[in-house]
């Protein structure tokens, strides 16, 4: 393991280590350098196993002192961009999102939807979820403040011929290609827009509802009706706008959703009460990273200059705020910026949308890579090479344990084909022989009772053999897997890997050293997803168990009352709590309930000494 250097200033900066190629394999930033480096050279069992891997394989670590902490994060933030470190977390920037661009550097800009990379001198607005809704929102707007539309090459054709096209006929183009508007009050159309995306639709009604009554006052009816017009255009355009709170206020909302190593940071641009934007950063996490770090990666793409920045930014958690986001966000703009954590009302209400927004991000990614077929297949690919398979490994089968405090100990048996759940062929195991809290002994009982049916896959509909069989947990539960096989003459024919809880690192039979996939890999991601799959099969399968076991101890005693009935009441009320809540009116109405049998079990409910549910079943 790397010596710790001496040496080591006591000032901001960033630090960057390097394997024996001299490859940057991460880069962190600290406050006090020193400080945070001497967290790295410590005993090994100190350090999170992802941790211990990056200092096996660092060979060299060097630091730059900035002069602050800021720009410690923004050193940081260039760095991992150009380096891409193997243990850094991924931070990528959704662009499959439109946005409206204006271009300044003309002197008769004309607005268009782009999704390309930002141009310095062109105004961006955005981005925006529904293309086809912009675009509705663009052509009302025309009617409002009618911009030109058209491409450099009409307008020049059209200036040349001093003729107008028929935009400008219809009203939809104010003619600036035949010198019928200034640049002057053109520019007061391209603020116009500028305002309306920015969110001050409010100053935008009162400007036209202003020039409407005035040219009614002096009898310019045409010009009124034309201001109607436009109100009523820039009203149904307005309508488009997501309206969050109605205070007028200019602020941003950032949330974060997490699954499994993968987050998603989604940030409201809320200006005049509206949404005029959203950023989405889809973030592959490395060293367990928390949602203070994820948004302090981000936010030097979020906030790029002052015009960025709003005087309020709504955070989600306290967890995720900082002196150094404050700091940050605060000399950016040049002027104070309050972070603010949403407690109640609407701002907590705002950021609950912008929270299930986040959750949405990866629910969408997620399909989006089930559904590519190719996705899959590199996934697959990937994997196999990476635990040295001799071909993809097309059926992967992944077990996981559950109990509370050793009691109603049950396995799980996820199955995914083709890197899709098939789940049909997933099962259940009640753990029979472990009596108490021993995950490696019922682990080694699941395995074995399903290998039991290794060798008649042919003929069986209930097992077919596993390309891969994945165990949820460290280097005992694969030993404990690796046991059971060999007590059926399997040892060498069943391809085992075990997924290590939270770090999310493989063991392979025969080596304590653990195989680290590629952050943001199609393999790790399918990884992650079985793990997360059995985990919840598992937990589904032992809630309902523990409260069928729950019902059935509460009612023991009541005569007439066998586990039949326990069974049906069971599935008439769906928990002990829902039953305890019921009138002796409505147990009599169970028609095969008997009345003398009903009347002891509502007397049995409700006696004071009556066994009472936790809180967790109650939850449950």
């Amino acid at each position: 393991m790397l010596a710790k250097p001496s040496g080591i200033p006591r000032q901001s900066g960033c630090y960057l280590f390097r394997n024996d190629r001299g490859t940057i394999i991460y880069v962190g930033k600290a406050r006090v350098l020193a400080q945070r480096l001497s967290s790295y050279f410590q005993r090994p069992e100190g350090l999170s196993d992802k941790t211990q891997f990056l200092m096996n394989e660092a060979t060299s670590v060097e630091w730059i002192v900035t002069p602050s902490e800021v720009d410690a994060l923004i050193l940081e933030n260039e760095m991992i961009k150009a380096n891409q470190p193997r243990y850094n977390m991924r931070l990528k920037d959704d662009k499959s999102f439109p946005f409206v661009a204006l271009d300044s550097r003309t002197p008769f800009a004309a607005p268009y939807v782009t999704r390309g990379q930002h141009v310095k001198g062109v105004r961006y607005f955005g981005p925006f979820v529904n293309v086809r809704a912009l675009r509705v929102t663009m052509d009302e707007l025309l009617e409002a403040f009618p911009l030109r539309s058209c491409s450099q090459h009409k307008f020049n054709y059209q200036q040349r011929i001093n003729r107008p096209c028929l935009l400008y006929d219809i009203a939809k183009c104010s003619g600036p290609c035949v010198g019928a508007i200034d640049p002057t009050g053109y520019q007061q159309l391209v603020q116009s827009w500028a305002r309306f995306f920015e969110g001050d639709v409010r100053e935008l009604r009162h400007l036209l509802q202003r020039q409407m009554e005035e040219a009614s006052a002096h009898t310019h009816y045409e010009a009124a009706a034309k201001a109607r017009d436009s109100l009523a255009a820039l009203e149904r355009a307005a309508n488009t706008q997501t309206v969050v709170l109605d205070d007028h206020s200019n602020l941003d909302v950032i949330a974060i959703a997490n699954e499994g190593s993968r987050s998603a940071l989604v940030r409201f641009r809320v200006r005049f009460g509206r949404v005029v934007g959203r950023t989405v950063h889809l973030v592959d996490r490395s060293l367990e990273e928390d949602d203070r770090e994820i948004l302090e990666n981000a936010l030097t793409d979020l906030y790029l200059d002052a015009e960025s920045v709003p005087p309020v930014v709504v955070l989600e958690s306290a967890t995720f705020s900082s002196p150094l986001v404050t700091q940050y966000l605060s000399e950016v703009r040049g002027r104070p910026v309050e972070v603010v954590v949403a407690q109640r009302g609407k701002r907590r209400r705002a950021v609950e949308l912008a929270h299930d927004d986040a959750r949405a991000v990866i629910g969408r990614d997620s399909l989006r890579r089930q559904a590519d077929h190719n996705v899959r297949a590199r996934a697959l690919q990937e994997l196999g090479t990476a635990l040295h398979l001799e071909q993809p490994p097309f059926r992967i089968e992944c077990f996981d344990m559950s109990h509370l405090q050793g009691t109603n100990y049950v396995g799980s048996m996820v199955v995914f084909e083709d890197a899709l759940p098939l789940k049909s062929d997933y099962r259940h195991f009640n753990v029979k022989e472990v009596i108490g809290s021993d995950d490696v002994a019922a682990m080694e009982e699941v395995v074995r009772r399903r290998l039991t049916h290794w060798e008649d896959h042919q003929a069986s509909t209930k097992f077919r053999r596993p390309d891969l069989i994945i165990i949820d947990g460290g280097l005992p539960q694969l030993h404990a897997a690796e046991k059971a096989a060999r007590s059926l003459d399997l040892e060498g024919l069943v391809e085992f890997v075990a997924l290590a809880k939270r770090e999310e690192l493989l063991y392979r039979p025969g080596s304590s050293v653990p195989i680290v996939l590629e952050r943001g890999s199609e393999a790790l991601y399918l990884v992650q997803r079985l793990r997360d799959e059995a985990h919840r099969f598992a937990i589904t399968f032992h809630r309902s168990k523990r409260g069928k076991s729950m019902v059935a101890s509460s009612l023991e005693g009541v005569d007439g009352l066998g586990p039949a009935r326990r069974e049906r009441l069971l599935g008439a009320y769906g928990s002990l709590n829902a039953l305890r809540q019921a009138t002796l009116d409505e147990l009599h109405a169970l028609t095969w309930l008997p009345g003398d049998v009903a009347s002891r079990l509502y007397d049995h409910l409700q006696a004071p000494s009556a066994p009472r549910p936790t809180k967790e079943d109650r939850d449950e």
